[in-house]
């Protein structure tokens, strides 16, 4: 490959070797510079060092270096910039295309399509979708809603991380790896990546200028180029990392509802809380990294009476708690910390037994890594589903009903007649969820109390019920804990 006088770089050999039989990569590589166009200042340097203006020089960047890869190994290339961790990357690619004959997704080749919510650009349905998004700690609702453009940078390289899942390629490829986050937030996504990828039987490239990865990237082969020929390489059992390292930095105490107030923008649900019998908080420092919140029970629950006999509601009130919210910062989401702080609270939650209704366990089963049992699951009442449809054909787009400010906005745009008949689609629920509707203030409540309702809170209040009709459609899962030191007549 000859050298053109303008350019400074250019690789000037590539020699590889690939051995099926062993799994060996040997790799050559020099690389030739060349002296720019000559111009008053170029001619002076060359003048002062005593080098001609056509005279180039080559580099080694590999001299018979060899490797040993297999199809689900982590490979983590460190070393300094221009040291050759890109040109490596690009001959152990092609190697693994033309000699393995396995397929392989570049992180850089993944082109996120714009101006559409990421739930419609990944997975072949909704529920693939979600799955897919929330292994890599996506598992926010509103961010199913966001476009690509809209997300932080941690979150981008995460829904790459996503895509490259989804890609079912042999191989994942990332030069560059997660150089453009923080710290905290790339071992976190150095964790995702490999626990990932051995799950699902791939293997996987990177390559950094940052060494302080390895514990959460756990690698398998860890190459580490110097500038010149120098190499280091060294292998390791193909085993993943047991937790991220961020992980032992946290721990479980007693919280406030000061805890829960700093995180509670993050929760999809609504800020306002039952009330709660013990909060609890995970903490790294002075930061609050994850809360959960332990409620008295409601007198009634679908799926308790498969657990529990029938008590009085003082003694639902002594031996049963309800888990009401459950919220991880979004930076710290993906490393099983929800997990953690469910099975680390709930011998410590004061009953023998607890109970919760959660939708995301259908997707993302924390409460299930953390002990307890999935007893049943439930969709919304026919009459509920009824409504939810209704209103979508009067312009509430589904999955946007659960945003008070959208349906609000819709509401604005409606006639007074348009109103009157959102009124009357809720006023067809089923009697029973109407206490639920208005707010859950009385403990029985008519379509007189929800009229009222309406009258006095205006279009701000007939939203929000539009918004707990939507929260009631959704599939829910009732999931259960018994304390192992209840006796069995408990």
């Amino acid at each position: 490959m000859r050298v053109r006088r303008e350019e400074y770089f250019e690789i000037h050999k590539v020699r590889r070797i690939y051995n099926r039989e062993t799994g060996k990569f040997i790799i050559n590589i020099e690389y030739s510079t060349a002296v720019p166009k000559p111009t008053e200042r170029v001619v002076s340097v060359a003048e002062a060092f005593g080098i001609g203006v056509d005279r180039g020089r080559k580099f080694t960047l590999y001299k018979n270096a060899e490797f040993i890869i297999g199809p689900t190994d982590i490979v983590y290339v460190t070393g300094d910039s221009g040291s050759g961790k890109s040109a490596l990357l690009r001959a152990l690619k092609r190697d693994i295309v033309e000699g393995m004959g396995l397929s392989v997704v570049d992180i850089e080749d993944i082109k996120p399509e714009h101006e559409k919510p990421i739930i419609e650009t990944i997975g072949r349905d909704v529920n693939d979708a979600i799955h897919l998004l929330s292994l890599v700690g996506l598992n926010e609702a509103f961010l199913f809603l966001r476009p690509y453009e809209q997300l932080s940078d941690g979150q981008k390289y995460r829904y790459k991380i996503a895509k490259m899942m989804e890609s079912q390629a042999q191989f994942w490829i990332a030069d560059e790896f997660a150089a453009t986050l923080d710290r905290d937030t790339a071992k976190i996504v150095a964790y995702n990546l490999q626990k990932h990828a051995r799950r699902l039987g791939r293997g996987a490239i990177v390559a950094t200028t940052h060494t302080d990865l390895l514990e959460d990237l756990a690698p398998s082969v860890h190459i580490h180029k110097r500038f010149g020929r120098e190499i280091t390489v060294k292998y390791y059992p193909n085993r993943p990392a047991s937790e991220c390292s961020l992980v032992r930095e946290m721990h479980v105490c007693e919280g406030s509802i000061e805890d829960w107030r700093q995180l509670a923008h993050f929760h999809y649900r609504s800020h306002r809380l039952p009330s709660p019998r013990k909060i609890f908080s995970m903490r790294r420092g002075d930061e609050v990294c994850g809360v959960i919140v332990y409620s008295y029970p409601p007198p009634a629950c679908f799926g308790r009476r498969l657990v529990l006999p029938k008590m009085s509601l003082r003694e639902l009130n002594e031996r049963l708690s309800t888990i009401s919210r459950v919220v991880i910062h979004p930076k710290y989401r993906s490393i099983g910390l929800g997990a953690k702080l469910v099975r680390d609270t709930l011998p410590i939650c004061g009953t023998p037994y607890v109970e919760t209704v959660a939708v995301m366990a259908r997707y993302n089963p924390f409460f299930e890594k953390a002990g307890m049992v999935r007893v049943a699951e439930m969709s919304g009442d026919p009459t509920i589903r009824k409504a939810v449809e209704e209103l979508e054909a009067m312009g509430f787009e589904r999955y946007m009903q659960t945003s008070l400010e959208a349906n609000i906005e819709r509401l604005n745009t409606l006639s007074r007649e348009e109103v009157d008949r959102v009124k009357e689609i809720i006023l067809e629920v089923s009697q029973v969820y109407y206490r639920r509707l208005i707010g859950g203030e009385k403990i029985y409540a008519g379509k007189e109390d929800v009229e009222r309702f309406i009258e006095e809170k205006g279009l701000e209040g007939l939203a929000k019920i539009i918004c707990r009709i939507a929260i009631l459609a959704q599939t829910k899962i009732y999931l259960f804990w018994k304390n192992p030191s209840t006796d069995a007549g408990g």
